[in-house]
């Protein structure tokens, strides 16, 4: 299996890596950085006895584990903390976000040869995996060099599960690499049961994603924030964070509609796709709206939009608002995360689409701390903010059910310090 995994894997980049140079490149001027994920530059701080090397996909994930490497580094300073990430977003917030973090680097082409010079190399005690990212040779490879393999905050989406599922034989085969699962809820274990782990080797701990540490802004600071951006005190904002292509048109002609009745409204878009930035711009002129861009925009600047074309500013931004809506959900995407605007004791409002977040929606909406849009007319409505008082209820009831959901940093610290100690 891992001979035709490898040679199909082969192939893909054979095809796909000049039109990623392309892309990334010369559209975007960064880089594939392919001399650091062929291994040909590895990293500097060797581990020593006590070492875990942590792997996540890209922005979000890496934000989830940022208070786990605190703990974990302020309980045990010795240990060598290595972590990877997959994307260039994801690179680039783990520099500026992990500062526990020993080693910070890219995971390596899934290729035998080149994952196993990265073990040799970090000696790593324990390899942990965060959420659902499984490359078949890394994990053969890890259990070879290392003590363990843990999955922490694990999520299986139901369309992640359904194609598991189909294809169970050949998924329990990479998984049989695990040694313990630590999932975010009881359906995540459920699907991993129906896929084939054993349920002993499953625990749920809750989501990472929950134990959300942002900077408390007082309302000086956050004054001055709104200055900078040019937002007077009468204002009413909108942020509507972490878009997808086919919700901007449809948030644009609810901001339009509810602007004829309400001109005091401003909305602060923050597209998820960075390569979408310039669409996302001339979709809101084509609509007729003054637009400005965050890298652009000043404290004499008028506009109608705000689009937010930078990296791990969209959390703050939360805080902003006076109504915050969480995109991926008016599209079949799964949804984004919820908890952040939530943090900021702000109203969630979301679309129907929120799969990969289910268990978190339902519990926000079960706790009257957000609201789903089901239709255009929701939509007019929530970007009219007729009911202050309402909304103002409805955020602190978003920070109570943020606050029900902590604990599952310590759970996961437990679980890696028995993992750390064992023999």
């Amino acid at each position: 299996m891992h001979f035709f995994y490898s040679f199909f894997l082969l192939l893909y980049l054979l095809i796909y890596i000049p039109i990623y140079y392309v892309r990334i490149k010369i559209f975007r001027g960064d880089s594939l950085y392919l001399r650091e994920r062929l291994g040909l530059t590895l990293p500097g701080e060797k581990g020593q006895e006590k070492s875990l090397w942590i792997h996540a996909v890209s922005v979000g994930e890496v934000l989830s584990l940022q208070n786990l490497i605190k703990q974990i580094k302020e309980r045990h300073p010795d240990w060598v903390i290595h972590f990877s990430s997959l994307t260039n977003t994801g690179m680039k917030v783990a520099q500026e976000k992990l500062e526990y973090a020993d080693n910070i680097f890219f995971v390596p082409l899934d290729f035998k040869c080149i994952v196993t010079r990265f073990f040799s190399a970090l000696t790593p005690r324990l390899f942990i995996l965060a959420e659902s990212e499984f490359w078949p040779n890394l994990l053969r490879a890890a259990k070879k060099q290392t003590k363990g393999i843990l999955l922490i905050n694990g999520r299986i989406s139901h369309h992640s599960f359904k194609r598991s599922h189909r294809l169970r034989f050949l998924i329990k085969r990479v998984l049989k690499n695990i040694n313990f699962f630590l999932v975010q809820t009881g359906k995540d274990k459920e699907r991993l049961r129906k896929i084939g782990v054993h349920s002993d080797l499953i625990e749920v701990t809750g989501n990472l994603k929950s134990e959300v540490r942002l900077p408390l802004l007082p309302e000086r600071e956050i004054r001055e924030m709104k200055r900078r951006l040019n937002i007077s005190e009468e204002k009413k904002v909108i942020v509507a964070g972490s878009t997808r292509k086919g919700e901007e048109e449809q948030l644009l002609e609810a901001f339009r509609e509810a602007r004829k009745n309400k001109s005091d409204l401003l909305l602060i878009l923050a597209p998820r796709n960075q390569n979408r930035f310039d669409e996302v711009e001339k979709l809101c002129q084509d609509f007729s709206f003054k637009v400005q861009r965050k890298t652009s925009v000043s404290s004499d600047s008028e506009w109608d939009i705000l689009i937010l074309d930078t990296i791990g500013e969209l959390a703050q931004s939360y805080a902003l608002s006076d109504v915050s809506f969480v995109g991926g959900s008016l599209v079949p995407w799964g949804g984004q995360n919820l908890l952040e605007p939530a943090f900021y004791r702000k109203p969630v409002f979301f679309g129907p689409h929120m799969d990969n977040f289910s268990a978190l929606a339902e519990k926000f909406i079960e706790s009257n701390a957000a609201k789903v849009i089901n239709k255009k007319q929701d939509l007019v409505e929530m970007f009219l903010i007729q009911d202050e008082r309402s909304l103002e209820e409805m955020g602190n009831r978003a920070k109570e059910a943020l606050k029900s959901l902590q604990g599952a940093t310590e759970k996961t610290i437990k679980v890696i310090e028995k993992f750390m100690e064992g023999p």
